[in-house]
């Protein structure tokens, strides 16, 4: 059998509701990389612990449908919208990752911000600009923003002033 040593095995990881059992890091293993599937979340449903199983935890997101198509999907019907505040949307984990990925489409420039478990920024990625759907942008929407480093406990899509939606989030142990 041949042997692909730099291909790396990724779980999808499907919703979970609130009675579903957490992740028990000490008995189980965490996969080296998790992608989040969000076609199980409802529309306007408001993410925060749908996916605790798998060590991370949602703040200020909720599930859409874009009905704008300036900000279309990068797979499936439903992605992530920065909502109740405008333009932050927060995942916190449970035991530090080493890297965070998702693909952004935003009105404005975007940071994705990494924190330490000291709260300090350990490395950014920036989407230069607003990457609208039939805009004048240089930069195509479902742009992905990328951060790597060995202590990521928490991670910040920031659009100064603007909205933002991502979709298909990724990370790994």
């Amino acid at each position: 059998m041949y042997n692909r040593p730099n291909v790396v095995k990724s779980i999808i990881a499907a919703v979970e509701r609130d009675d579903s059992q957490t992740w028990d890091s000490s008995a189980q293993e965490f996969p080296p990389c998790v992608r989040l599937d969000f076609e199980g979340l409802t529309r306007f449903e408001v993410v925060c612990d749908q996916y605790k199983r798998w060590g991370v935890r949602f703040d200020n997101a909720i599930a859409v449908t874009p009905s704008n198509p300036a900000y279309p999907t990068h797979s499936g019907d439903i992605v992530l919208m920065a909502a109740p505040k405008s333009g932050f949307l927060e995942l916190t984990f449970e035991r530090p990752v080493q890297f965070v990925s998702g693909y952004v489409t935003s009105s404005r420039f975007t940071a994705m911000s990494a924190y330490n478990h000291l709260g300090q920024t350990i490395t950014r990625g920036e989407l230069p600009a607003a990457n609208l759907a039939n805009s004048n942008s240089g930069v195509e929407p479902n742009q992905q923003l990328i951060v790597r480093s060995p202590d990521i406990h928490r991670v910040t899509f920031y659009a100064f002033d603007g909205e933002l939606v991502v979709d298909d989030i990724s990370f790994g142990y």
